[in-house]
């Protein structure tokens, strides 16, 4: 019996957990698994109902799970409240209070769906790799922080980049370990020419890496990956990188495949803890209610939670599958659309692929 907590959220996250929920049900029944899913508040509609993006009931019940599966958080409706009490705080306390210290973001283009990336086929074909990125530290934590007013009153925003070596140390043994299991190139990406802290990074992750003799390392400043991703993201396996770095390439690369509703992420921290998992766009609140949201980020969120957080790969095998092949049959949301497809909203594209995992 695994223990997992479902965050619906915001804007779109109702209707793709929903779609998620009838998903976990089917991989319940094709593989005798047992799932006792309880649903829990968060973000702005934790707000609404309590006055916090994250209430501490939500926090232990999460922290009580075999696993966490969020949807997503945030929307206009909120972006006027002080910072402390916006909604994507709940997305640091979240991964505060779990310990979630690694971020793995895939981005691999699905042959089905190449012609829906913005850029040319020739580029993208065959992109197949992994963003590790340090969830805990940096300038998204570091302190001092905040707006302050001097005696003339001047107002000065400050955020800290920081990092702990020992920060730095577990996140790149993360990044090896990943690129062990796939092609062994691990892209360490810093801005060591300019920033103090990246000439740490840089030095302990190259200390680290040569723990791996059998995993390549280079090094990339930030500004030089981002062009690459768009120019070149073939050469890319692993890439390796900090908070700020990482939450802006991640988006960068999902771009590649179509559709940022394609893709799924996992925050993992220390073994046996629970995870999570939550697709990589946000809550879309203005196609809010209207079934025309992309569910397969979130059903391929349930993948990950399965492979990496429950030890389940075959199961998470099937979900895959069964996104493809609903592929294979033409049936597209609206944001990876190509001619000659059949057009679906999310529930029937969820009760499409629902289908398919019991047919396997």
């Amino acid at each position: 019996m695994y223990r997992i907590v479902l965050l619906p959220g915001d804007g779109i996250g109702p209707e793709i957990m929903a779609v998620a929920a009838k998903v976990l049900t089917a991989v319940a029944d094709k593989f005798e698994l047992a799932f006792d899913c309880q649903t829990a508040l968060v973000g702005g509609a934790a707000i609404d109902a309590v006055g916090h993006p994250l209430p501490p009931e939500t926090l232990e019940l999460c922290q009580n799970s075999h696993a966490v599966l969020l949807a997503a958080v945030g929307g206009e409706k909120w972006d006027n409240l002080p910072s402390h009490l916006r909604p994507e705080q709940a997305l640091l306390g979240l991964r505060s209070g779990l310990k979630l210290f690694a971020n793995i973001r895939p981005a691999k283009i699905l042959p089905q769906l190449i012609d829906a990336s913005t850029l040319k086929r020739e580029v993208v074909e065959g992109v197949d790799l992994v963003v590790v990125r340090e969830l805990t530290g940096g300038i998204y934590f570091g302190q001092p922080k905040g707006i302050f007013t001097d005696s003339n009153g001047v107002r000065r925003g400050v955020n800290t980049m920081a990092y702990l070596e020992t920060e730095i140390d577990r996140i790149a043994h993360v990044a090896f370990q990943t690129a062990r299991l796939r092609r062994k190139q691990v892209c360490s990406v810093d801005k060591s020419n300019v920033l103090e802290v990246s000439q740490l990074w840089r030095e302990r992750v190259t200390a680290i890496g040569q723990q791996y003799p059998d995993v390549t390392l280079t090094h990339m400043y930030v500004d030089n990956c981002a062009m690459q991703l768009v120019r070149n993201p073939r050469q890319f396996d692993v890439i390796l990188t900090a908070n700020l770095f990482g939450d802006i390439l991640s988006d960068e690369a999902a771009m590649l495949t179509g559709s940022i509703g394609m893709l799924p992420s996992a925050s993992l921290g220390e073994a046996g803890k629970p995870g999570l998992f939550e697709p990589v766009h946000g809550s879309a609140p203005d196609i809010a209610g209207k079934d025309i949201a992309n569910p397969i980020a979130q059903v391929l969120s349930i993948a990950m939670m399965l492979r990496y957080g429950l030890q389940q790969p075959q199961a998470a095998d099937a979900i895959e599958l069964a996104v493809s092949l609903v592929l294979d049959q033409g049936k597209r949301t609206g944001d990876i659309m190509a001619p000659g497809c059949e057009r679906v909203g999310c529930q029937a594209m969820g009760e499409a692929i629902v289908a398919q995992i019991h047919s396997l």
